[in-house]
C-alpha cells in the first residue's frame, strides 16, 4: 500500500535498525578489547627482537675494533620515568635503540619496561631488565655474555615474547 511521501522512518524500521546495531556491537566491542592487549605484547615483541638485534650488532663493531669488553647495561639511568635501551654501558653517546622507549613510572606500573637491577653486567651478576605484563607479573630478561635473554625461559610469556 503506497503512502504517498513519507517523511519519517516507522517503527518498525527503527526497532530493526536498533537490533542490528546491537547485535553488531556485541560481536566487535569484546575483539577490539583483545585486539589491545595483543598489540602491547606484540609492541613488546619487536623491542625483544630491535634490542636483540642492538647487542649482536654492538658486540661485532667491538670486535672489529679489537674490544672484547662485554656489554654490561643497556640504559643510561635506572631511574624509574627515565629512557631505558638508550645507552651501551650507560654511555648516552651510543644508543641501543633509535626511540628509546620511557621506562615505568612507577614499579607497578603495566605494559612498560624497566631496569630492574643494576648489577656489574658480568656473567655472575646480569643486569637485569623487565616487561611488566598488561595483566600482571612480568617477564625478566638478563643482559649476559653479550646477550639479552630470559631469565626463565620456560616461562609462557617468555616464550611469547622471543618466539
Amino acid at each position: 500500500m503506497y503512502c504517498g511521501n513519507r517523511k519519517a522512518f516507522t517503527m518498525l524500521e527503527l526497532v530493526f535498525v536498533i537490533v542490528v546495531i546491537g547485535i553488531l556491537s556485541a560481536i566487535a566491542i569484546p575483539k577490539f578489547a583483545a585486539t589491545r592487549g595483543d598489540a602491547i605484547m606484540t609492541k613488546a615483541k619487536a623491542t625483544v627482537g630491535s634490542v636483540r638485534s642492538a647487542v649482536a650488532t654492538e658486540r661485532q663493531k667491538r670486535i672489529l675494533r679489537g674490544n672484547f669488553a662485554i656489554i654490561t647495561k643497556l640504559s643510561s639511568s635506572a631511574t624509574l620515568g627515565n629512557a631505558v635501551f638508550d645507552a651501551f654501558d650507560g654511555n648516552a653517546s651510543r644508543p641501543v635503540l633509535e626511540y628509546a622507549p620511557l621506562s615505568c613510572a612507577t614499579a607497578t606500573s603495566t605494559s612498560c619496561w624497566r631496569e630492574t637491577t643494576t648489577a656489574s653486567g658480568t656473567t655472575a651478576a646480569p643486569t637485569k631488565y623487565t616487561f611488566n605484563l598488561p595483566t600482571s607479573g612480568g617477564v625478566v630478561f638478563l643482559l649476559q655474555n653479550n646477550r639479552f635473554e630470559c631469565e626463565t625461559p620456560t616461562n609462557q610469556y617468555c616464550k611469547e615474547l622471543t618466539q
